[in-house]
């Protein structure tokens, strides 16, 4: 674990971080997030009776979409050339909600864990945007890091 801000210079003042130098590495990155929700929503989900159509397969698009575009959306993330993109998502009717788990995968000189996070993310506010005329309580919760592998600092697994 890096002892400093990387993103900030010597004076405090951010930047992007200069990888040039960095080797090229096979880099992986998992993210997760929960949307909980009233029954009823869940199971318009998951019978496919949501009124804006296929909620997974629109969210899944999201994610996928949301992970390509992570460096115009987060200003210091470079722009990266994803090799896979993979974005599940699970109906969980015991706590009546929706699991999301996004995966990037690139050979390259950085992490993917920005673009991870960004397809997690935005695929539950996708799920909470076709479902809202529903059911405006629904909560996102659970946005974190897995795992990621690769490059200098190794793998990290989360509890």
């Amino acid at each position: 674990m890096a002892d400093k801000l990387t993103h900030l210079d010597d004076q405090g003042h951010a930047h992007m971080v200069d990888v040039g130098d960095k080797a090229v590495t096979r880099r992986t990155a998992t993210a997760c997030a929960t949307v909980e929700m009233k029954p009823e929503t869940l199971r318009l989900i998951l019978d496919g009776d949501v009124p804006k159509g296929d909620v997974f397969a629109v969210a899944r698009l999201a994610g996928i979409m949301a992970a390509k575009k992570t460096s115009d959306l987060v200003p210091l993330c470079h722009p990266l050339a994803l090799s896979a993109v993979e974005v599940e998502l699970i109906g969980d009717a015991t706590r009546n909600a929706v699991d999301i788990t996004a995966t990037c995968r690139l050979d390259g000189k950085t992490g993917v864990e920005m673009e991870a996070l960004t397809a997690a993310s935005v695929a539950a506010l996708t799920v909470y945007d076709m479902c809202k005329a529903v059911d405006r309580g629904m909560q996102i919760s659970g946005v974190r890091l897995r795992h990621k592998s690769g490059g200098k600092s190794g793998d990290f697994h989360a509890d």
